[in-house]
């Protein structure tokens, strides 16, 4: 992926290339290690509630710029909503979409939308995408937390995710891999050079 990335973006002529995943919150606590005096134990908080929603984010790596959508399940429906409302937020430019190849995503019941390519991960290889560092830097913030809806957790995830709407350059730190990076900056300076 990391050397075939700048010869998909040429092949494909895409303006922009955002990396997409989904990931789950739920009410379920995620333990993190904390912090305590020596010799007292870590106060663990539990409460098994097994209610979630998928946050759907797509990254773009190189500005920093992102689209999330809080839906359900994931399966093909959502992913086809996901995508509809992508394509609203981008416009018409022509985009590169890279994703891994879950069964929502490959669906033949997906219709993507006009001007969106699929550039598909290899298996089994999450760390080549840019938005699973984003889910775990939140995984951080909500580790050892706990909400008593969906409706509190959704409102606390929604503030979370707000300085990175409001400093895209803060995501861009936390995403833009320079193999990334390098291999746009290397494809739009190849596609601006006379022939």
């Amino acid at each position: 992926m990391k050397n075939e990335l700048a010869a998909s973006v040429s092949r494909l002529a895409v303006l922009q290339l955002f990396a997409m995943d989904e990931a789950r919150f739920g009410l379920k606590v995620t333990h993190r290690r904390l912090w305590c005096p020596f010799g007292s134990r870590p106060p663990w908080t539990h409460d098994h509630q097994y209610h979630w929603f998928w946050l759907y984010a797509a990254v773009e790596p190189v500005s920093g710029t992102c689209f999330v959508l809080f839906l359900p399940h994931v399966d093909g429906i959502c992913f086809q909503r996901f995508l509809e409302e992508f394509r609203k937020h981008t416009g018409t430019d022509r985009i590169g979409l890279v994703l891994d190849n879950s069964g929502s995503h490959t669906s033949g019941k997906v219709r993507w939308p006009d001007g969106i390519e699929k550039i598909a991960l290899p298996p089994y290889s999450p760390e080549l995408n840019p938005a699973e560092r984003w889910f775990e830097a939140l995984r951080r913030i909500f580790a050892n937390a706990i909400f008593d809806t969906l409706d509190d957790l959704e409102a606390a995830l929604t503030e979370a995710l707000r300085p990175y709407w409001q400093n895209p350059a803060k995501l861009q730190r936390l995403v833009g891999y320079p193999w990334w990076c390098g291999a746009l900056a290397g494809s739009n300076t190849n596609s601006t050079q006379p022939a």
